[in-house]
């Protein structure tokens, strides 16, 4: 018997979604079919309904989600019916040139199918009720009821996690503190910037402290969110629009600049400042994003000093062994996520959530099914 259920749907750049009936396809041996119980509305997704992240069409949006399995392929492994899980947009094939050297990002078989926006097997796992087939966003489309993914992107957490909570693990957390805890290299005595206090900014900021840097100094243009930032952590808050992060940055430093610099705001402004801030010999990590044909201009002298610049995507994720971590540590006290969701919302009330995010109004609106 086939499984129809709501899920909201892209049609176009520009356009609204719109909240239709679909059906799922059958269960293929690796898959696992996942009830979602929340979903996080991210700027990823913001860029393909605008344009700046190109995908066909249609499309079901939404990769941060966390759910419960409902059903299980034959040969489906590391996770059972039952079982709580956050969702990974990163599935790999574990054999390819990348693969093998430990970079499951670049995997060969995930930047092939990704810009189709279909699992590895190239066929829907979803269709439209006049039978067309849909495209699912990041492996994933979680802005539904129901998704299919292949085993390895469910991962069980423990069931005391709320879905709220739980499903911010799956992006903006992993992307921003694995950034901080994987990718940099921030020892104990280190200053770190953080620009842009988003949800992936925000997380950042508590993945620096998790790794133990001294001093954290959170830059963005609202002071609301960097009230926030102080809340979880920052020890320094910089109003770009009234200070010269840099400048504040070589301040603290007797002149040298940060240690680390973690740029999330995704802005021609910070991408710049992140190479002014930091210090010679020291590590910018770039975690924003805009369009990829838009350029990008720097002082050539920022980039001197035997600095180190790295792009990351995913904070370094090792999802089977990073999410249960995180999850761990909000459990414990040690990582803060209540204070990032804005806003819970029905799925009907998508729309007006994305328009929400356009306005800079939320950290993190959750969708709850």
């Amino acid at each position: 018997m086939s499984l129809s259920y709501r899920a909201a749907v892209l049609h176009g750049v520009q356009q609204p979604l719109s909240i239709e009936t679909v059906t799922a396809e059958p269960l293929r041996p690796n898959d696992v079919l996942v009830r979602i119980k929340a979903a996080g509305l991210c700027h990823t997704d913001l860029e393909v309904i605008e344009g700046g992240l190109r995908f066909p069409m249609p499309i079901v949006l939404g990769h941060e989600a966390a759910g419960i399995v409902e059903q299980v392929g034959q040969q489906a492994r590391g996770v059972k019916v039952g079982d709580h899980v956050v969702l990974s947009w990163n599935p790999h094939c574990g054999g390819c040139f990348y693969c093998d050297r430990t970079l499951p990002i670049l995997c060969e078989a995930y930047l092939e199918q990704g810009s189709k926006a279909m699992p590895f097997h190239g066929g829907p796992s979803a269709r439209l009720t006049d039978g067309r087939p849909l495209r699912q966003m990041m492996f994933l489309g979680a802005f539904g009821e129901y998704c299919i993914v292949s085993d390895q992107q469910a991962i069980p957490v423990p069931h005391e996690i709320p879905f709220d909570r739980a499903c911010l693990i799956g992006c903006g957390i992993m992307t921003g503190a694995g950034a901080a805890m994987n990718v940099a290299s921030i020892k104990r005595s280190d200053t770190v910037m953080v620009i842009g206090c988003g949800a992936v900014g925000l997380a950042a900021v508590q993945g620096a402290r998790l790794a133990g840097a001294e001093h954290i100094i959170a830059v963005d243009l609202n002071d609301d969110k960097l009230s926030l930032a102080a809340a979880l952590g920052a020890t320094t808050l910089v109003n770009a629009a009234e200070e010269d992060a840099a400048q504040v940055a070589r301040d603290a430093t007797k002149g040298r600049g940060a240690d680390v610099v973690l740029e999330s705001a995704g802005s021609l402004p910070a991408f710049r400042v992140s190479t002014e801030a930091v210090r010679p010999g020291g590590e910018v990590i770039w975690l924003g994003k805009i369009d990829i044909e838009n350029d990008v201009t720097f002082r050539w002298g920022s980039l001197m000093g035997e600095k180190r610049i790295r792009r990351s995507s995913y904070g370094g994720a090792r999802p089977g062994r990073d999410f249960p971590m995180l999850a761990k540590a909000y459990l414990d006290g040690r990582l803060k996520l209540d204070e990032l969701i804005s806003r819970r919302m029905a799925l009907d009330d998508i729309n007006e959530g994305f328009s929400a995010l356009k306005r800079g109004e939320t950290i993190r609106s959750v969708i709850m099914f």
